[in-house]
C-alpha cells in the first residue's frame, strides 16, 4: 500500500508518497518538470516489494506548499535544501536515488553535500552531462539565460501550455494512444494554479546553476564508484540518449539502457523499468545501515 502524507520542513509543508517496509533499503524517487510524485504512481509498488520508496513532491510541485516568489526564493539549492531536511526528519540517512529532469539536480546536489550518503543513482532521462543537451529544446532557456527581456521570458512560458505539456509526454513515444491523457492534464492543473507561472519562470532562470556543477558530480562518480544505471527514453527531445551513454565515461561500470520512447518513458515501460532498477539493485549493496 502507498501511504500518502505531510510533512513540515523548514516552515513548508511538503507531500510525499511513501510505501515499503520500513526497515528495507531506501529508494528516494525525485520528479521533474513539469510533473510530480504522481509520475511514480506505478512505479512505487512495484519496487516496494523490497524496498521503502519515498517520493517526495517539490517545492510548488504536485500537493506540495506553493509559496509565491515574494515568500520564497526558487531555486535548486533551496529544493534540494527542503528534499535534505525531509530525509532527515523521516529517518532516512543512506539512500539510492532514481533521477528524472529537474529530480536530476537535485539529486546531484544531494550527493555532493554528503556522498556518503547515496547508495546507488538510478537516472531516467535525468541529465549529468553537456552532451545530454537537445539544442533545439532549449535554446530558449539559454536565451533566457543570457538576457532577461519579456521577449525572452514569452518564449520560455511557452512551457507552461497545454500542447507543451501533452508534447513532454508524447514526444519520442511511438504509439502516444498508450500514454493516459490524465498526466499532461494533471500536470497542467497544478502549473495553472494562481502566481505558480512565476515560480516556474524562476526555476528556468536557476537552470543555468546546474551544467557548472556537472564537474564536480562526474569526480564525484569517478572516485566513489556509486552504481549507475541510466535507463533513458532514447528519443526523448530535451535529454537525448547522449546524455545517458556519458555517465559511462565516469563510471565505467554504469549500466545504460535506450528504451524506445521519450521523456517519461516510465509511462510505458513501467515493468520493464522497475525489472531493470530490481535487477541492477540486487546485484549491490544497498543497505540502509550505516
Amino acid at each position: 500500500m502507498t501511504h500518502h502524507r505531510y510533512a513540515t520542513v523548514n516552515g513548508r509543508t511538503l507531500f510525499y508518497r511513501e510505501a515499503g517496509p520500513a526497515a528495507a533499503p531506501v529508494i528516494v524517487l525525485l520528479h521533474g518538470f513539469p510533473t510530480s510524485s504522481f509520475m511514480f504512481r506505478e512505479l512505487i509498488p512495484q519496487l516496494a516489494r523490497d524496498y521503502r520508496v519515498i517520493a517526495p513532491d517539490h517545492l510548488g510541485f504536485g500537493y506540495s506548499d506553493a509559496p509565491s516568489v515574494e515568500e520564497f526564493d526558487y531555486t535548486f539549492d533551496a529544493l534540494a535544501d527542503l528534499t535534505a531536511g525531509l530525509l532527515k526528519q523521516i529517518g532516512v540517512s543512506r539512500y539510492a536515488i532514481y533521477v528524472q529532469d529537474y529530480g536530476a539536480p537535485v539529486g546531484w546536489r544531494l550527493a555532493l553535500r554528503d556522498p556518503a550518503a547515496i547508495t546507488a543513482i538510478i537516472t531516467q532521462n535525468g541529465n549529468g552531462y553537456e552532451a545530454g543537451f537537445v539544442q533545439e529544446f532549449w535554446r530558449p532557456v539559454w536565451d533566457f539565460h543570457r538576457d532577461h527581456t519579456p521577449e525572452t521570458e514569452a518564449a520560455v512560458r511557452e512551457a507552461l501550455t497545454l500542447d507543451s505539456v501533452k508534447w513532454q509526454y508524447v514526444h519520442g513515444e511511438p504509439d502516444e494512444t498508450l500514454v493516459s491523457p490524465d498526466t499532461w492534464h494533471h500536470d497542467l492543473a497544478l502549473l495553472s494554479r494562481p502566481g505558480n507561472d512565476k515560480i516556474q519562470v524562476k526555476l528556468f532562470a536557476d537552470y543555468a546553476t546546474n551544467p557548472p556543477l556537472y564537474p564536480k558530480l562526474h569526480e564525484f562518480l569517478r572516485t566513489s564508484r556509486v552504481p549507475v544505471l541510466a535507463v533513458w527514453g532514447r528519443d526523448d527531445g530535451i535529454f537525448g540518449p547522449d546524455g545517458a551513454r556519458a555517465f559511462a565515461d565516469d563510471q565505467p561500470e554504469a549500466e545504460i539502457h535506450l528504451l524506445d520512447g521519450g521523456h517519461f518513458v516510465l509511462e510505458t515501460h513501467v515493468a520493464e523499468i522497475a525489472e531493470l532498477i530490481s535487477t541492477f539493485l540486487a546485484k549491490r549493496d544497498i543497505s540502509s545501515s550505516e
